[in-house]
């Protein structure tokens, strides 16, 4: 079976299949025709600017299967960190080539890659089709045109909207990236990305706080007063906004905020922004406190002790971050003692107030 015809065979709904064990090879900023002014991924991934040679690359990932449970499925190696439909169609075959014998020996089900809206075209594509490529992400960032000129991203909205209708035609499974904070965006028009990110009918969604990044356009933007960055609690707010809509519409949100790493810790390297390494499970904390406030004030007589049930697994987010929600919660309604109580029968979005 050829690669594409087992691809549109398999793909499915990543809110219906268990998260794929990945495998990530940060090739920063490769294939780039230039550098985003909030973008410095060297910074960020914590990786040199250097290109992993066929045999380097192997080693990677045969280090990376070590870490892999025994049933945990799928399988995939995914290049992040650059613009990898960019990259010189040699080099695409090159690194596709390497990572395509763990494909055909069992060790790995598929092969992800990130890239710009505007590398997507029939020839790009094409270049692919025999590779066992299952998913592709656009950094789409947002879908204003104005506010993608002012991050210096080099391609316009409808590039995003043609972009995805390819990769359907050719049943890819589709990744977006958005952004919030960004150089002349506001909250009014971040929620409007957010609707037609929507539209467009990806399979699941990143969502990613602008940060100001040590050697960034944007951290001298920010130090001399030109830009202003959201702060935490503005962030998690925004962020949640669009996660429920985009919840709301059944479309997988499998990360908010950048992965936490000893790089991203060092102060040298976040000048400014809503930055935390837990950021998206304070956003999922801020969602419990808002359904815990509405559960306790539906309630006409609260007693001093208060019981709210949780499914298990949801219990820190319940809780909050060092039981900010029990605290706030209490000093809210005036409640002496609020205990969190698992309930394995509950959906792990759902709470009860006794």
């Amino acid at each position: 079976m050829a690669y594409n015809q087992h691809r549109a065979a398999n793909i499915q709904h990543p809110a219906s299949s268990p998260r794929p064990f990945i495998i990530p090879i940060f090739i920063p900023h490769a294939g780039c025709p230039h550098q985003c002014v909030f973008c410095n991924q060297v910074s960020i991934t914590g990786a040199k600017q250097k290109m992993a040679t066929p045999a380097e690359l192997r080693f990677q990932i045969h280090d990376f299967l070590k870490y892999k449970r025994e049933n945990r499925k799928p399988v995939q190696i995914a290049f992040f960190g650059g613009n990898f439909l960019g990259l010189k169609s040699e080099k695409i075959k090159s690194l596709l080539d390497s990572a395509a014998e763990f494909v055909r020996d069992g060790q790995v089900d598929g092969i992800r890659f990130s890239t710009r809206p505007d590398t997507i075209n029939q020839g790009s594509l094409d270049i692919i089709k025999d590779y066992p490529v299952s998913t592709v992400e656009l950094g789409v960032q947002s879908m204003d045109d104005q506010v993608l000129d002012l991050a210096g991203r080099g391609h316009s909205a409808s590039d995003a909207v043609r972009a995805v209708e390819l990769l359907k035609e050719r049943h890819f499974s589709i990744g977006l990236q958005l952004m919030v904070g960004l150089p002349g965006d506001d909250e009014t028009g971040a929620l409007t990305t957010a609707q037609k990110i929507i539209d467009l009918g990806p399979d699941f969604v990143r969502i990613y706080p602008t940060l100001v990044v040590a050697n960034s356009r944007l951290a001298g933007w920010y130090k001399s007063g030109k830009y202003t960055p959201l702060s935490l609690e503005k962030g998690v707010s925004l962020v949640k906004k669009i996660y429920l809509k985009l919840k709301k519409e059944d479309i997988d949100v499998i990360r908010m905020g950048l992965q936490a790493s000893e790089d991203l810790e060092k102060h040298s390297t976040i000048v400014a922004g809503p930055y935390h390494p837990s950021f998206g499970h304070l956003v999922h904390s801020a969602i419990f406190f808002d359904k815990a406030v509405k559960a306790l004030t539906s309630k006409k007589d609260l007693p001093d002790n208060v019981s709210i049930n949780v499914h298990p697994n949801s219990i820190p987010k319940m809780r909050g971050l060092n039981n900010r929600n029990i605290d706030r919660l209490k000093k809210k309604f005036h409640i002496q003692s609020l205990h969190i109580i698992p309930d394995p029968t509950l959906a792990r979005d759902k709470l009860t107030v006794i």
